[in-house]
């Protein structure tokens, strides 16, 4: 199964200048708990934003036209190429950039998206629009601003269909 993971705006704003827009503490547990043993696959500029490079306990696999070393991942030059080196039963993430995004949206089966109530943060990297007649809801869970979260955000999980 392909699935793409990402956090949004109302604007579909996803980052500024490498950096994500948001922290949000109980999307980053989704995240690490969704991924976590199993392949994450994302553009060279994501891996390169991860402060501590690739992340525990998956497979990280990095696309980069270059030939780069990146410790700890593999590196391919293309989406189709990577995932001729996954397996049937692989769980795949696709966790970024806008471009992987938008390259993905065609054979991903599933997206959980974090959607985040706010449209005034500035953002240069965009995901790509949702076609909401090939994708359905399947699942929501609102959340409202907290003590750890400055703005309110649902986890909506869709499926082709």
């Amino acid at each position: 199964m392909i699935t793409i993971i990402a956090a949004i705006n109302k604007n579909r704003g996803l980052g500024f200048e490498n950096k994500l827009l948001y922290w949000l503490p109980n999307d980053l547990k989704r995240f690490k708990a969704l991924t976590t043993g199993h392949t994450i696959i994302m553009g060279r500029k994501t891996f390169e934003s991860f402060p501590k490079g690739a992340l525990p306990n998956r497979r990280n696999i990095v696309l980069s036209k270059g030939d780069h070393n990146f410790p700890g991942a593999e590196c391919f030059h293309s989406l189709e190429e990577a995932l001729m080196h996954c397996g049937k039963e692989e769980d795949i993430y696709i966790i970024g950039g806008a471009g992987l995004y938008a390259e993905a949206l065609a054979i991903a089966d599933r997206l959980c998206l974090t959607e985040i109530e706010d449209d005034k943060k500035e953002a240069d990297v965009f995901f790509p629009e949702i076609d909401t007649t090939h994708w359905k809801v399947v699942n929501r869970e609102t959340h409202s601003v907290d003590e750890k979260h400055a703005y309110a955000y649902s986890f909506v999980d869709y499926e082709k269909g």
